[in-house]
């Protein structure tokens, strides 16, 4: 189904919802608890939820006694595998609480680029959500390279949306919605609405990544918003601690129109 407002969010019958790094590590581990209620209760609705969390390398630090996110390839593919580890049993536990089992899928870039990989990517996938397993989707770190991969998990979220066809996509941030500047910035305006093929003309996008685990930032949730509305999917931005109002409907965030259809 196409959906044509933020309020129709709420019987929407498949959703993507994407967190990142700095929203489920550090100082803010503690909501990866609210994000699995509101996960949980879109889940009670009937609708199929499937998460893409970032936060293996992030969550991995501490226990390699790292303060900070490496510039080298080995030692992030190491963090990678610890933390991924460590992340996928946070979510589990919280999980716990609902009756809600969680589906581990690691994808890399090839994964999505070869169609035989697609295939069975999107099969698994399909099968788990027919199963009523929660998937939760990151890159593949571990084995990922800094030539071959998604670069950001906007665009890996993205990709997910279109492979399985979901009717939404819901990209968390640390910020409400976009704005037309940074929103530290003097002038700077709050975006509600993206209409389907309209230019962010003059918009002005900061550095990611503030806390220094992530790699993505509004610029590139505006890229994968893009893609994936011009597959058919609805795509809101909004902040990691209004997910449950996100996916109750209320209006929020900023909301990108997918594609008309034919």
């Amino acid at each position: 189904m196409t959906l044509q407002n933020r309020a129709e969010l709420r019987g929407a019958r498949r959703v993507v919802v994407k967190v990142g790094s700095s929203s489920i590590s550090g100082d803010n581990v503690a909501q990866i608890t609210p994000l699995v209620d509101a996960l949980a209760a879109a889940y009670a609705r009937g609708t199929e939820i499937v998460l893409v969390s970032s936060g293996a390398i992030a969550t991995g630090l501490p226990f390699l006694n790292l303060d900070r996110r490496p510039t080298d390839l080995a030692t992030q593919q190491a963090a990678a595998a610890v933390g991924q580890n460590q992340l996928i049993h946070r979510y589990q536990e919280e999980l716990d609480r609902h009756g809600i089992i969680a589906g581990q899928v690691l994808l890399s870039a090839n994964d999505l680029a070869l169609d035989a990989h697609r295939v069975n990517a999107q099969r698994a996938m399909s099968r788990l959500l027919g199963l009523r397993i929660l998937p939760i989707v990151n890159e593949n770190d571990t084995v990922a390279t800094h030539e071959i991969r998604f670069g950001d998990n906007d665009h890996l979220a993205s990709m997910v949306a279109r492979l399985i066809g979901a009717d939404a996509l819901v990209l968390l941030s640390d910020i409400e919605c976009l704005y037309t500047r940074p929103p530290s910035e003097p002038g700077a305006e709050p975006i509600p609405l993206v209409p389907f093929g309209v230019e962010l003309d003059g918009v002005e996008f900061g550095e990611p990544g503030k806390a220094g685990v992530g790699t993505g930032g509004a610029a590139t949730k505006a890229s994968a918003a893009r893609l994936a509305a011009d597959s058919g999917t609805a795509v809101l931005i909004t902040s990691t601690p209004n997910v449950a109002r996100a996916l109750d409907g209320e209006d929020l965030g900023t909301w990108f129109e997918p594609r008309p259809q034919a």
